[in-house]
């Protein structure tokens, strides 16, 4: 049985995971959150965890005091999260953390080579060509925990890469389905909180609604899969029961289907390569009945084109577009921008920045720094 660091274990993907290494006794040697000791100490408690961090420097001492029964080391910081991705005795490194945070701790796993479970979007959007190229440098594998993700892995399994004719990346639509520009612009942090199909973290729910989540995604695709962007489609199930699909060169689709559970393709990522029963509701197509598809609008949602285009760029605007889009939905959430002014910022920002490099964890860092001022300048 694997024995697994997590860091972002206070939020939905990391309390799912905890789920699973409940239900099949997996071994937790390392937790890791950003501010939320309380619930951070119980899930040390229970699962024995040997080194415990926070993020925010400023909860350290309340952490500490609340694992001061224990015999765990206790830290904070990035430089913890650092220490939780390399800990000795351990197989798997999962990452679940949300934003820019991700990048370092995952590199610094690559480089102790601990293979990596990865729901932290930013790693690859933002750095995804260093991040692959130390991973292929370090002999460690990736395994995506993205339910969309998961499944092009899942369509690839057996099969000649180099016979792969392109990506079918499916997206929900979020609340705003059929919406047009006119109306969203009274659209209240509320209903842009309200997702149909899934339930998550604030931050993701809101990149659902303005489609950027699947636009993070496409760019992942990218490196994850080593195909180009030409090569990604993306469609709209409603009922996120077909979590994406791949095509081969003879015209072969093969897809994942599954319930909206992200309880399977965490565990996936877990377990690989066995396959064990999970705890979720059984798929029953019969219960569906119809699955429906359609094309996403690009012209209202721009936050997806805007991240298409910007990986099709290269270089840094990927982390430009990631970054501008976090401080743009941290605004929203604060009720201090519209809705709408999220794809705006985002799209200002591609035509504002001359190309960048990328090449190391330090221009990446600056290419981030430089979007997020962008956006306060713009506020």
């Amino acid at each position: 049985m694997k024995v697994i660091s997590l860091i972002g274990s206070t939020g939905s993907i990391g309390k799912q995971t905890l789920d699973v290494c409940r239900k099949h006794k997996i071994k937790v040697k390392a937790l890791a959150a950003g501010r939320n000791v309380r619930l951070l100490a119980e899930q040390a408690h229970e699962f024995s965890a040997e080194y415990v961090c926070v993020y925010d420097e400023n909860k350290y001492s309340e952490l500490k005091l609340l694992m001061s029964d224990t015999d765990a080391t206790v830290e904070c910081g990035m430089n913890g999260l650092c220490k939780a991705a390399q800990l000795d005795g351990v197989d798997l490194f999962v990452n679940s953390v949300v934003g820019m945070v991700g990048l370092l701790p995952t590199l610094k796993a690559i480089e102790a080579g601990r293979d990596v479970a990865l729901a932290n979007k930013e790693t690859l959007v933002a750095g995804g060509e260093l991040v692959m190229k130390v991973a292929r440098e370090n002999g460690v594998s990736i395994y995506p925990i993205d339910s969309e993700h998961s499944a092009i892995f899942q369509c690839l399994q057996g099969n000649d890469r180099k016979q792969l004719r392109r990506i079918i990346l499916t997206a929900s639509g979020g609340p705003f389905f059929g919406k047009t520009k006119a109306d969203l612009r009274s659209v209240s942090v509320e209903q842009a909180l309200n997702h149909p199909n899934w339930s998550m973290g604030s931050k993701i729910t809101i990149d659902s609604a303005t489609l950027m989540n699947k636009g993070l995604e496409f760019i992942e695709a990218r490196w994850l899969f080593d195909i180009s962007p030409d090569n990604i489609e993306i469609i709209i199930n409603r009922e996120s029961v077909l979590h994406s699909a791949v095509e081969y060169n003879d015209y072969s689709v093969i897809a994942q289907l599954g319930t909206p559970d992200m309880k399977i393709p965490i565990q996936y990522a877990i377990m690989y390569p066995q396959r064990i029963e999970c705890d979720v509701k059984p798929l029953s197509l019969t219960d569906y009945g119809t699955l429906s598809f359609f094309k996403p609008d690009y012209e209202t949602f721009d936050c997806l084109s805007a991240a298409i285009e910007a990986i099709k760029k290269g270089g840094a605007y990927p982390c430009i577009v990631n970054s501008v889009n976090e401080e743009a939905v941290r605004l929203f959430l604060e009720r201090r921008i519209p809705f709408l002014k999220i794809g705006e910022l985002v799209k200002e920002a591609l035509e504002h920045f001359k190309p960048m490099p990328n090449d190391t964890y330090e221009d990446i860092a600056n290419a981030d720094k430089s979007a997020r001022e962008f956006v306060l300048r713009r506020v």
